[in-house]
């Protein structure tokens, strides 16, 4: 698994991720989506798994689930598993690290 840090400070972390505002970034070869739910960061495939929508474009609700924005298909931001919706797999997450020396994301097998 490889380890990715972004920002220098948990405060620098917390300024870069606007809180409910899903964010992309590129580390390395691989483009994911972040999102920050007061100090929890949340990592995960930038593409729904079922028409390939951008997930970016999609929203957080109550119930901590990523809703996209094609279908409205539903996943639970702490485990990718399918909430509500078709016939799908589960969305594509990668643990996430908020430490005093930035945010760490990690991709991969393991």
């Amino acid at each position: 698994m490889k380890k990715f840090v972004l920002g220098k400070t948990k405060e620098a972390v917390l300024g870069m991720l606007p809180e409910n505002a899903i964010q992309m970034a590129k580390l390395g070869d691989n483009k994911i989506c972040l999102v920050r739910i007061e100090e929890k960061v949340f990592a995960f495939e930038p593409f729904c798994p079922h028409r390939g929508a951008a997930l970016r474009d999609g929203h957080i609700n109550g119930n901590l689930e990523l809703v996209c924005p094609l279908h409205h298909y539903r996943f639970a931001l702490q485990s990718g598993q399918l909430a509500s919706g078709g016939s799908c797999r589960d969305l594509d997450i990668f643990p996430t690290k908020l430490t005093d020396s930035g945010l760490e994301i990690f991709i991969g097998e393991e």
